[in-house]
C-alpha cells in the first residue's frame, strides 16, 4: 500500500490490458486495484481480491473505499466473453457487468452518505451501444440500439443505469466514455482476432492450425460491406484520457459528462482494415451465411469470434468526436495521439501474410 498524501483511487478491473495500462500513469495516486487476480506489475498498489459479480461485492467495495478514503473511482471490470465448455456464459457474464456496476454504484453511494469524499466515477462505456449501422457519424443524445453480442447488449444496459443511477452518488461527477473497438499490440479481442485471422477457439483443431501458422479468413457479406467504416481507440490513448480525468478537478459535482471517444482522424474503410491486418477476405453470399460459417467455426473449437459477433464485423457505426475535442481543448493531441489507422497498423504490424483456410 502507498504511503504519503496523494489522493486515493480505486481502480476496479485493475488486472485486465486496460488497467495495466493506465497503472504507470497514476504515480500522482495511492491506487487500490480490485480485481479476480492480482495484476502483473511491480508498481506499487494495494490489491483487492473482489468478484463484482457475487452479491458480497457491495459491502467489500463499502469497505474498500472506506478504508482507503477514496476520491475516484474507475470501474474497468467488465467481462467481454466467459466460456463455460465451449459456451458462453450470458449469465455469469452479466452478474458481472450489469449487476456488478450497479454494485459499484450503490457502493459508492453509501460510503458518500456516510461522509465519504468520492467526487469522480469514471466509466468506459462503448460505441457499441449505438448498434452496428449508424447513419453516419452520430453524437451522444442517438438512440442506442446494441444488437445480438452479449457484451455489446451489457454494456448498453450498463451504461443506462449509469447514466440513471449518477445522481444518487451524492456529490461525485460521473464520466461516461463510449469508445470503439480498442486497438494496440497489447489488445487481444476476438473482432480484432477476426482481422489477425487468429484461430482463437480452444478446440485442438485450433492448435494445431496455431502450431502451422494457419489463418482463418475474414469474411464479408457482399462487395458493398467493402465500403462501411470502422472506428477504434488505441488502448494507451484510453489511458491517458482516464488519467488526465483523474488529475482534473470535475468543474461540476455531481455532474453526468458523457463523450464519444475515437482515434485522431477519419473513420477507416472495412477493406483498408483488412489491408493493414494483411487479413484474405472472403467474400459470402449474404449475412446468413456469413453468420453460419462463423457458427461453424466456434462449433469446431476453431475460432473465438461468436456468430453474434457478425453485424459489428460486417456493419458501419461511427460517431461525432467534437464533444470530447471541446473537453480536452489544446490537450487533444497530447492525449488522444493515435490515428484510426496508425492504431490499426500498431494492432496488426506482427500479423504474418500466410496461408489462410476456407473453413
Amino acid at each position: 500500500m502507498n504511503g504519503g498524501d496523494k489522493p486515493a483511487i480505486v481502480v476496479t478491473g485493475v488486472a485486465g490490458n486496460l488497467g495495466l495500462r493506465l497503472l504507470p500513469l497514476l504515480d500522482r495516486f495511492n491506487v487500490t486495484g480490485v480485481d479476480i487476480v492480482p495484476p502483473r506489475t511491480d508498481l506499487p498498489l494495494r490489491f483487492e481480491k473482489i468478484d463484482l459479480g457475487r452479491e458480497a461485492a457491495c459491502r467489500q467495495l463499502v469497505q474498500v473505499l472506506t478504508q482507503t478514503k477514496a476520491r475516484a473511482v474507475v470501474h474497468l471490470a467488465f467481462v467481454v466473453d466467459q466460456l463455460r465448455s465451449g459456451v458462453l456464459d450470458e449469465n455469469a457474464m452479466w452478474q458481472v457487468n450489469v449487476a456488478g456496476t450497479a454494485r459499484l454504484m450503490e457502493a459508492i453511494t453509501e460510503v458518500n452518505r456516510l461522509g465519504g469524499s468520492v467526487d469522480t466515477f469514471i466509466f468506459p462505456s462503448s460505441t457499441f451501444v449505438y448498434g452496428p449501422e449508424t447513419p453516419g457519424s452520430v453524437k451522444e443524445n442517438h438512440p442506442l440500439g446494441a444488437e445480438s453480442l452479449p457484451y455489446a447488449l451489457h454494456v448498453q444496459q450498463a451504461d443506462e443505469a449509469v447514466r440513471f443511477r449518477c445522481e444518487t452518488l451524492g456529490n461525485c461527477a460521473t464520466y461516461v466514455l463510449r469508445l470503439p473497438l480498442f486497438a494496440g499490440a497489447s489488445v487481444k479481442s476476438c473482432l480484432l482476432d477476426a482481422f489477425r485471422g487468429t484461430p482463437g477457439g480452444s478446440g485442438k483443431r485450433a492448435e494445431r492450425m496455431r502450431q502451422r501458422g494457419a489463418h482463418l479468413s475474414l469474411l464479408t457479406p457482399g462487395k458493398l460491406y467493402r465500403e462501411n467504416q470502422m472506428q477504434v481507440i488505441h488502448v494507451d490513448d484510453v489511458a491517458r484520457l482516464i488519467a488526465l480525468l483523474l488529475r482534473r478537478p470535475a468543474s461540476q459535482k455531481n455532474e453526468l459528462t458523457l463523450m464519444n471517444v475515437s482515434g485522431r482522424g477519419e473513420p477507416i474503410k472495412f477493406e483498408d482494415a483488412a489491408a493493414i491486418a494483411n487479413a484474405r477476405v472472403r467474400q459470402v453470399p449474404g449475412k446468413w451465411l456469413m453468420r453460419e460459417i462463423l457458427r461453424l467455426r466456434w462449433d469446431l473449437g476453431i475460432s473465438g469470434v461468436p456468430h453474434q459477433a457478425a453485424p459489428y464485423l460486417y456493419g458501419s457505426c461511427v460517431v461525432d468526436t467534437n464533444r470530447l475535442k471541446q473537453f480536452l481543448g489544446p490537450e487533444y493531441e497530447n492525449v488522444i495521439r493515435y490515428s484510426v489507422a496508425t492504431a490499426l497498423q500498431d494492432s496488426f504490424k506482427d500479423t504474418p501474410n500466410t496461408q489462410s483456410t476456407t473453413v
